[in-house]
């Protein structure tokens, strides 16, 4: 195996191993603000570790700036799309877990501030 090959590897197993983290998280945590936190931030780092594995394998054919905007799409995207769901659902009073301790939000909306 060759350096780019096993540096590739890295990225792409971690890549897969933090979206795989996202997927247990998305199952078992209790309510959408907790699903939609763990989708947001752990799955746009697993999609970015495995965009940069695709490009760092293709780097010996040539510099492919179509993957690294993708890398800047999702990046900006994702947590993005995630924080709207969560607003969303936070404006449609969708109850938070029964443990939850505060709600920060509540005096903000309430003022409409936000």
């Amino acid at each position: 195996m060759s350096v780019i090959e096993v540096i590739t590897s890295i990225f792409v197993i971690t890549g897969a191993l933090l979206i795989f983290v996202s997927s247990i998280g998305v199952l078992r945590l209790r309510d959408v603000y907790s699903r939609m936190h763990s989708a947001g931030k752990t799955s746009t780092l697993g999609v970015m570790f495995l965009m940069l594995g695709v490009l760092i394998y293709f780097i010996p054919e040539g510099f492919n700036a179509k993957i690294l905007l993708a890398i800047l799409f999702v990046f900006m995207t994702a947590p993005l799309s995630a924080l709207m769901v969560n607003r969303s659902a936070y404006r449609s009073d969708v109850p938070l877990e029964k443990n939850s301790i505060r709600d920060e939000l509540k005096e903000d909306i309430e003022n409409e501030k936000v």
